[in-house]
């Protein structure tokens, strides 16, 4: 049930997840594949304003995508791009991957096999995973300058249709757990976790929203 309580906690939540990143002149935008279509509108409209010459989709079909839609999420995402007036050369799709860390493995692969060598990039995600790229990017490329950002919308504006309230939730309590174990995994650099945001994850656990968490 969502409460004013539980919005109160999940704000904390939502809060923590920002990187608070403002766009700077990079070589590359670095667009994250999910199921949430928003995220290609941003990287659409970062491209637009100048900020990179370049923008990359990566996403397969993930957990949720694969259920969904038939079509991958970097050949969507590209295709809305185009459609809001990139040009399709300044466009490289990657369409294989399946999660964050393939995310990056395999567009570093393909823009070896480019001879692309960007060394800074706008990575673009959901609003709730901004930080958990960002600790994943920096893991697997340590020495790339990186600025993450997201559609521009507040937590209550976020949820929709597709994506309702107590899914964000559910989520961003289950990113939550994945920044404080997937360091010790390898997966992504370590993040601090300030003592009010984990009462705050702990509180949600409690009430219900664990349908995200890693068992």
């Amino acid at each position: 049930m969502i409460t004013d309580e539980v919005i109160a906690l999940a704000q904390q939540l939502w809060d923590y997840h920002h990187m608070q990143h403002a766009p700077e002149k990079s070589d590359c935008i670095f667009v994250l594949g999910s199921h949430d279509l928003r995220v290609a509108n941003r990287g659409a409209e970062l491209y637009l304003q100048g900020w990179a010459p370049l923008l990359i989709f990566s996403g397969g079909l993930g957990n949720v995508t694969k259920g969904i839609w038939t079509e991958t999420e970097a050949d969507q995402f590209a295709a809305i791009a185009i459609n809001m007036g990139v040009p399709p050369d300044a466009i490289l799709v990657e369409n294989q991957s399946t999660n964050t860390g393939e995310n990056i493995t395999f567009t570093q692969r393909l823009l070896h096999e480019r001879g692309l060598d960007p060394q800074s990039f706008i990575v673009v995600q959901k609003p709730y995973m901004e930080r958990r790229s960002y600790a994943t990017f920096k893991k697997h490329w340590p020495d790339k300058k990186l600025l993450v950002t997201s559609p521009q919308l507040s937590f209550t504006a976020y949820p929709n249709a597709e994506i309702p309230m107590e899914r964000v939730i559910n989520i961003m309590v289950g990113d939550l757990q994945r920044i404080k174990i997937y360091p010790e995994k390898g997966f992504q650099i370590y993040q601090e976790i300030p003592s009010p945001i984990w009462q705050a994850y702990e509180q949600l656990v409690a009430l219900g929203f664990d349908k995200h968490l890693v068992k």
